[in-house]
């Protein structure tokens, strides 16, 4: 680690090769623009769409020239597949802000590991579980915590025993929500009404992944929670998500102004803290370390809680529910950076040598 009289170097790494390449560059520009220049020299990384990495003075412009919107991104191509060199002996922590596969999905986690370089956020075995919505879920039944009932279908079963699974789908009850099982910020999902819409909301969602997700919709609330820690992690104060569209898609996180975000979220004191403490409990159950958005449904009629999903790295745009819900809990964006940067140089400092990952 750095002395106090130089500045921590810190590897930007953003782009990838998921359907959430233009969130990740969105989200890149708001952490370049939130860390500290008197603490951070900042060595931007950009990773092309097929999966190539930039030299440092194109990811740096391309954080430059790009707007704070995802229709408003800079393309760019790479050069390398890869080039460790550029992690390697001149980084002191990498910061991934890389949403959806190859980033969020214990990929590159595993290249720090073998790097032996601090690195922020969940280690490589809890973000392949919490990218995987359908072996989440299978944990949190395991863990005893309550989520939407599911089927899960891949290509191959799909092909060749279609209305099989179109009964196992249809018998969980409508209205259905078909995703991706390895995607984020609401690509390829789709809401199913009709028994007709079936067919193309899993045809859609197979278009991003050989699995899929087909899940029972819950009448409910849409409730967030921000997490931070390692061994000792806490809740922030939980937001709302209030859709102007039919559920909480692409277009309504990331390019239109009629989704509401209530921050914090209008619950009573009670079903306050029972979120924050489901939230931390879905953390560690699962393995998290770092930071975690927990996203809950509270269920309209009954008032309780069920688990949604996990998403180890949540957003980082100007408009994200997990840094402005930890501005609202006393933790200001640029104190939340310098709070996940130290959580990681903790946690790799911690760790048994030869054994890493383990610490939290």
């Amino acid at each position: 680690m750095a002395g106090s009289e130089k500045r921590l170097r810190v590897a930007l790494i953003f782009g990838g090769r998921s359907g959430e390449h233009d969130v990740s560059v969105v989200s890149a520009r708001s952490v370049a623009a939130a860390l500290d220049p008197g603490r951070y020299e900042i060595s931007p990384l950009a990773i092309d769409r097929g999966g190539r990495w930039a030299d440092p003075a194109t990811a740096a412009r391309v954080l430059a020239e790009s707007g704070d919107r995802t229709d408003r991104v800079l393309a760019f191509e790479g050069r390398v597949p890869l080039d460790p060199r550029l992690l390697e002996g001149t980084i002191d922590v990498a910061f991934p802000v890389l949403h959806g596969p190859y980033g969020e999905d214990g990929t590159i986690q595993g290249l720090f590991e073998m790097l032996d370089l601090p690195y922020v956020g969940c280690d490589p075995t809890a973000s392949a579980v919490c990218m995987d919505k359908a072996l989440t879920k299978r944990l949190l039944v395991q863990a005893g915590l309550k989520t939407a009932a599911w089927v899960e279908l891949d290509r191959e079963a799909w092909s060749e025993a279609r209305d099989d699974c179109r009964a196992r789908c249809l018998r969980l009850g409508l209205p259905l929500f078909v995703k991706p099982a390895r995607l984020g910020s609401s690509v390829g999902i789709s809401r199913v009404a009709e028994p007709a819409a079936l067919d193309d909301a899993v045809e859609k969602a197979l278009g991003h992944g050989r699995t899929v997700v087909v899940e029972r919709g819950v009448d409910a609330r849409e409730i967030e929670v921000a997490v931070l820690g390692n061994r000792r992690p806490r809740a922030s104060v939980p937001g709302e998500v209030v859709s102007g569209h039919e559920f909480y898609d692409y277009d309504d996180k990331y390019l239109d102004d009629s989704c509401e975000l209530l921050a914090p979220a209008p619950l009573e004191p009670d079903r306050t803290a029972a979120a924050r403490q489901l939230a931390v409990e879905v953390y560690s159950s699962l393995g998290c370390a770092g930071m975690a958005r927990v996203d809950l449904f509270l269920e309209r009629t009954s008032g309780d809680f069920w688990v949604n999903e996990v998403n180890t790295i949540p957003g980082f745009t100007s408009i994200s529910m997990y840094p402005r819900l930890w501005t609202l809990t006393g933790l200001p964006y640029p104190a939340l950076l310098d709070e996940l940067i130290r959580l990681a140089l903790e946690r790799h400092r911690g760790a048994p040598e030869g054994n890493r990952a383990s610490a939290g």
